[in-house]
């Protein structure tokens, strides 16, 4: 049983550093499995990595072409900073993807659906190719961590990005959920360079960390989205101040990111997995998996497993399925291993009522018995 994690890069094609560095993990994963890195190697065989080194390949070029010039923080006079940010439409493709944090929010409000929010009608004639194509990746795979690399700032951002009253910035979640956010968060900013000691780019954040909508309320994002459509936890990296970086500076970026960027990976096996599956030893897709003091569920995946990012502690889980009757168990999660937790849910038989029987009748009497004749060999009827 193996968790999905993916690495995105390059969203806004103008912010060039993720996509290097991307490259660059690429290449460096591969050369230390061929060298026989025991914890490369064990990561390698553990974990399915995906990694997108640029998911706006089109601003890239145009970006490019205008090169390192005029893409520093803060903006310079011009439109040269923002200069292949969009897409080959002119979209941010990190304002494009469907906003399920209102319905969510609405949802809170009346006990509704935390996770796997459907998307609203109509929503493929509004987005973006490049968003559309991201959005069926995302569905195709049981994800359970990823990162999405950005520039013109240095600090991990964790959800949520939009806040729900617009009047507030901080859009944050319950204590359980809070602190796991902050240690997946933490764990990138502490392994980097720089980013944790918070000042950078003429910005300071306690820790190198922020919540999204405690920075500034983003709506539409794809970190958001993730969370909200599917299994998968995703954080933001701004990973530099300067946009697009000479290349004489891509070492000392990979030096400062290399750390970080394996170390992220590693924290996809925090927490808790293992198989939902019925009496018959068949996996059950879709088996909501909730833990006490913690307002966001996940499904297990096709073949019935699943994987909870959880922090060490001790936790009541309960896996539930339509047509099943739920199991209720108690783990307590290491800070090494993920605890092995699985789940036999016994089928949910509906007990049907007795017939019914008039009064002074006896079944066993043949002259008290009718006939039912099938509609099918009735005469005379329409």
């Amino acid at each position: 049983v193996e968790p999905e994690f993916k690495y995105v890069g390059n969203m806004h094609g103008n912010e060039v550093l993720g996509r290097e560095l991307l490259l660059q993990l690429s290449e460096f994963l591969c050369e230390e499995y061929r060298r026989g890195n025991e914890r490369i190697t064990r990561l390698i065989h553990n974990t399915r990595i995906h990694i997108m080194p640029s998911m706006n390949p089109d601003g890239y070029e145009v970006a490019a072409k205008q090169g390192t010039t005029r893409q520093r923080s803060p903006p310079p006079a011009g439109n040269g900073y923002l200069t292949g940010r969009n897409n080959a439409n002119g979209v941010d493709l990190n304002r494009n993807f469907p906003d399920l944090n209102t319905f969510m929010y609405y949802s809170g409000e009346i006990s509704g659906p935390n996770h796997h929010i459907p998307l609203p009608e109509n929503w493929k004639s509004q987005v973006e190719p490049e968003t559309l194509a991201v959005i069926q990746w995302i569905s195709s795979y049981n994800f359970v961590l990823s990162a999405n690399l950005h520039g013109g700032a240095v600090v991990a951002n964790y959800p949520y990005d939009k806040s729900q009253d617009q009047r507030f910035t901080s859009q944050k979640q319950g204590h359980l959920q809070q602190a796991a956010q902050d240690l997946l968060a933490k764990t990138y900013s502490y392994a980097h360079g720089w980013m944790h000691p918070g000042w950078n780019c003429g910005d300071y954040f306690a820790d190198g960390i922020t919540n999204g909508a405690s920075w500034y309320s983003l709506s539409k994002g794809m970190q958001d989205f993730n969370y909200l459509y599917t299994n998968c936890f995703e954080i933001t990296l701004e990973l530099s101040c300067n946009k697009f970086p000479p290349e004489e500076d891509l070492e000392r970026q990979w030096m400062a990111n290399r750390e970080a960027l394996v170390a992220f990976i590693e924290e996809v096996h925090q927490g808790i997995k293992g198989m939902v599956s019925d009496e018959n030893n068949n996996g059950i897709a879709g088996a909501v998996i909730s833990v006490q003091g913690i307002s966001h569920d996940i499904t297990s995946g096709d073949m019935g497993d699943y994987f909870r990012l959880l922090l060490p502690g001790t936790y009541t889980v309960t896996a539930s399925a339509e047509g099943y009757q739920p199991q209720t168990v108690t783990t307590t999660v290491g800070p090494a291993e993920p605890s092995l937790v699985h789940f036999q849910l016994k089928q949910d038989v509906v007990r049907k009522p007795p017939d019914r029987k008039a009064s002074g009748t006896h079944t066993n009497n043949k002259a008290h018995q009718k006939k039912v004749v099938p509609r099918a060999t009735r005469h005379g009827t329409q």
